[in-house]
């Protein structure tokens, strides 16, 4: 299982990669959101913002995040690291029920480039 350290570097390289990116990731990316990243198994929520193409994170939560973020993420930590490490396909994670996003219909058109 994945510790929270290891959820919060994987969401600081994951901010690299999209900071790093070009074309439409890059615009996608681009946005001005409040975001929330809940780990389920680790029982903790990093809660931040998405702008100029890098997550934030703010802080670190136990639980449940107090306030709904514009855009919100929830799957284990271990899926996490996957991800981010490139041995999970978001899309598929996804379509799956792995990984969930929540968004507003805009913001999920535009993430849907990230996909």
């Amino acid at each position: 299982m994945a510790t929270i350290e290891e959820c919060r570097r994987a969401l600081d390289k994951f901010s690299d990669n999209l900071a790093g990116s070009e074309g439409d990731v890059r615009a996608a990316a681009a946005l001005d959101r409040s975001l929330s990243c809940r780990i389920t198994d680790l029982d903790v929520t990093f809660v931040g913002r998405l702008q100029d193409g890098r997550i934030r994170v703010l802080d670190t939560l136990q639980g449940p995040p107090p306030a709904k973020a514009q855009i919100r993420l929830a799957m284990t930590g271990d899926d996490l690291l996957a991800m981010v490490d490139g041995e999970l396909h978001f899309a598929k994670a996804w379509a799956s029920g792995r990984v969930k996003l929540e968004a507003g219909l805009m913001d999920l058109l535009r993430l849907r480039k990230l996909l």
